[in-house]
C-alpha cells in the first residue's frame, strides 16, 4: 500500500483506498478529483493545510478520479471535486463541490457522532 503521508494529501489508487478506509485508526478523508478540473485544483491548497491543522486526527488522500475510476464507480461519484469521510470503514459524509476549512473542520467533528 502506499505510505500515507500524516501531514498532507496523499495520491492514492481504488486498491489502496479500500485497504486504507479498512484500517485507518483515524477517520479518512478522500478527495475525488481529475487534474483538469479548476474546482479540484481550488480545493487542494484547502486540503493541504487542512492536512497539516489536523495531522493525526484524519488521514486527507487524494484518488485521481481519471487515473483511478473504479473507487468512484463504486461510490457513485458522478462529479467533482466530491470529499468522502470515512470513520471505521464506512462513509459517514459527504461534499459534493469546493468546501470551506470550516466545513470541513465540521464535517470531521460530526461524523464520530
Amino acid at each position: 500500500m502506499t505510505a500515507v503521508q500524516p501531514d498532507r494529501p496523499t495520491l492514492i489508487d481504488s486498491q489502496a483506498l479500500d485497504e486504507l478506509v479498512r484500517s485507518s485508526a483515524v477517520p479518512v478523508l478522500a478527495d475525488f478529483y481529475a487534474d483538469w478540473c479548476a474546482p479540484c485544483r481550488m480545493m487542494a491548497p484547502i486540503l493541504d493545510s487542512f492536512a497539516r491543522e489536523h495531522a493525526g486526527q484524519v488521514v486527507v488522500v487524494k484518488v485521481d478520479t481519471d487515473a483511478s475510476p473504479q473507487a468512484a464507480i463504486t461510490l457513485g461519484i458522478r462529479s467533482i471535486p466530491t470529499l468522502v469521510l470515512f470513520r471505521d470503514g464506512r462513509e459517514v459524509d459527504r461534499q459534493v463541490g469546493v468546501a470551506s476549512p470550516a466545513y470541513l473542520a465540521n464535517m470531521l467533528a460530526t461524523s464520530g457522532q
